[in-house]
């Protein structure tokens, strides 16, 4: 009998009601273009979807001309609440949502258990809202696949891109990062802050702090291997929550990228937008 991670965040930072975090995700969805070319990973936020919905949204509407091709999804995340020192896989054998059950890849993760930066640790992805925030658009805009869930906490960028080299593939596999950016400072000070963490990414200046993104540490591992392979980027939306649902006094920046493999058509935006 395999063992289930439960969603811990329904309710809270999307509907737990099937029906309408269906409507609700495919509505998200239906407001974003999908772009000429399909990326290889994406960068998005992890905020309650009233919040961040429609700038993750943007990122997966990419995915539409090849919900059939990707077939495994490999998805990483700071942790919030329990440290860890490197990657921590789980120990359950399937992630549940509102919309059903995600079988893991056991065959991708048994290819990192001889990493020394790879633990296994279910109190890490136990509570764990930034992977979990995920699941419902990839279960709305793929068909089936299996996932391979990282909860990153101390790690340095090399550490990171070594797991995601291994665990690269071909068009099958797609490779997301989870982060929001700056956290609780006012309206026209997050613009800046975060207007500049923008830029670095689209620069792929792998040194992020958590200070400009909680999930600096994946996202730095990310920007690091797709350097390497001469990835492209495209800048799909930023934004912060004093546009969306929050007051202006204390926000949350969000933003999300397309990479695309050597050759994609897409270029990069060097312009902060608001949503």
């Amino acid at each position: 009998m395999h063992s289930i991670r439960q969603p811990a965040v329904a309710g809270t930072f999307y509907p737990a009601q099937p029906q309408k975090l269906r409507a609700d995700v495919a509505a998200l969805l239906d407001t974003a273009a999908p772009l000429a070319e399909v990326p290889k990973a994406l960068i998005v936020p992890h905020a309650g979807y009233i919040y961040s919905g429609h700038t993750a949204a943007r990122a997966y509407a990419s995915l539409t001309a090849a919900r059939a091709t990707i077939r495994r999804v490999v998805l990483l995340g700071p942790v919030h609440r329990v440290p860890v020192r490197g990657l921590a896989l789980p120990e359950a054998d399937v992630f549940a949502t509102p919309l059903g059950e995600i079988a893991l890849d056991r065959t991708a993760m048994s290819a990192l258990a001889e990493m020394p930066q790879v633990v296994v640790s279910a109190a890490a992805h136990a509570w764990e809202h930034s992977l979990e925030v995920q699941l419902p658009f990839l279960q709305v805009a793929l068909d089936e696949f299996t996932l391979v869930p990282l909860a990153v906490g101390d790690a340095s960028a090399a550490e990171v891109a070594d797991v995601l080299e291994t665990l690269w593939g071909g068009p099958e596999t797609l490779i997301v990062i989870s982060s929001d950016l700056s956290h609780f400072h006012s309206y026209d000070e997050a613009r800046r802050i975060d207007g500049d963490t923008v830029r670095s990414i689209l620069d792929f200046d792998s040194a992020l702090n958590h200070e400009q993104a909680c999930g600096g540490t994946p996202i730095n591992g990310l920007l690091r291997a797709a350097k390497k392979r001469a990835l492209r980027m495209q800048l799909l939306q930023a934004c912060n929550s004093g546009d969306t649902a929050g007051d202006k006094a204390r926000v949350v920046g969000y933003a999300s990228f397309a990479l695309f493999a050597a050759g994609a058509s897409a270029e990069a935006e060097h312009e902060y937008v608001r949503h």
